[in-house]
């Protein structure tokens, strides 16, 4: 059950002027910030645009938070749009958590969903984050409008698909895989740094992001204390969480979405992407898919390309 806890407005200049902050071209941070209330979670919700427009619901990557939406997010506000992103559970200022699973995650989503109404709502998700609105939507889909998925659909990892009715056979693995994890990283905490090497750590994983947005990001999605910042990122959290599930699942589902489904896919294959190609999303595309596949572009379609982005979804959702 989902309860809004509070609901400030939050002067964009304040958020801009943080310790270490500034402005990146085009970027822009939330209008107002509040906090939904998942089964005793607190989530940071963030949101760009006049309250009473249209929403839409925006789920960042894995291991990012909802400011990477600061380029796009302020492009669909200026159009007419409630652009809502919430921190994942043990991202940016949303609570960490005892449980990390792709059911709580989705259960999370749900929550900030909730505090929008009951209308059907347009979804989109970057990265992991579009692979769980995909399962979002398979899930509820009466309260999915239209489905925008930002390079969101692994194809190419190496664990083999089986059958729902096998995955409970893989549990024993992935639980005591998962426990180890926890137990050894349970008291571990993110190495230090000024905002510049932690921009430059960034940096290595996504070569191809501008290193002022990056630098634009540490204030953001980091905490400064005595010996240097830090990512707003629990450090005992590993992709895939608790309980056996397979990125390519998400792909499956896509099939049978019914809603119209966007799908906009970075042709540059790089280390943090999914390295999904044209060939693998086409035949998967539902009968009111559309499919834009953007040459020059890597896995962060809308860090790199913002406008080209918000062009495409805000056709889709006119």
């Amino acid at each position: 059950m989902a309860t809004q806890t509070s609901d400030a407005a939050v002067p964009r200049a304040r958020l801009r002027a943080e310790p270490g902050g500034g402005t990146y071209p085009g970027a822009r941070r939330p209008d107002r910030h509040r906090t939904v209330d998942s089964d005793g979670l607190a989530l940071a919700v963030w949101e760009w645009g006049e309250p009473d427009a249209p929403p839409v619901l925006c789920a960042h990557g894995g291991f990012d938070f909802a400011g990477t939406y600061d380029s796009l997010a302020p492009l669909l506000a200026d159009a007419g749009w409630r652009v809502v992103c919430w921190d994942q559970r043990g991202h940016g200022d949303s609570e960490h958590a005892a449980l990390y699973s792709w059911d709580a995650d989705r259960r999370d989503a749900l929550a900030v969903l909730d505090s929008l109404g009951t209308a059907p709502v347009p979804l989109v998700g970057h990265s992991k984050g579009g692979a769980l609105l995909l399962s979002l939507a398979d899930a509820v889909p009466h309260r999915v409008s239209h489905l925008v998925n930002l390079d969101g659909l692994p194809s190419s990892r190496s664990w083999p698909d089986v059958p729902e009715h096998n995955r409970t056979r893989m549990r024993r693995s992935e639980l005591t895989g998962w426990l180890d994890h926890r137990r050894k990283a349970g008291d571990k905490v993110r190495r230090p740094g000024t905002i510049a090497e932690l921009a430059e750590r960034r940096g290595r994983m996504n070569p191809r992001l501008d290193p002022a947005w990056l630098e634009y990001l540490v204030p953001i999605g980091g905490y400064e204390q005595p010996d240097g910042w830090r990512w707003k990122i629990d450090a005992s959290m590993r992709m895939g969480g608790f309980g056996p599930w397979r990125p390519e699942w998400s792909m499956n589902l896509l099939p049978s979405v019914g809603m119209p489904v966007l799908c906009v896919l970075g042709l540059d294959i790089e280390v943090m992407g999914w390295g999904t190609l044209p060939e693998d999303v086409e035949p998967m595309l539902p009968s009111r898919g559309r499919f834009v596949p953007l040459e020059g572009v890597g896995h962060f379609v809308h860090i790199e390309q913002p406008r080209l982005v918000a062009d495409h979804v805000l056709e889709f959702l006119a």
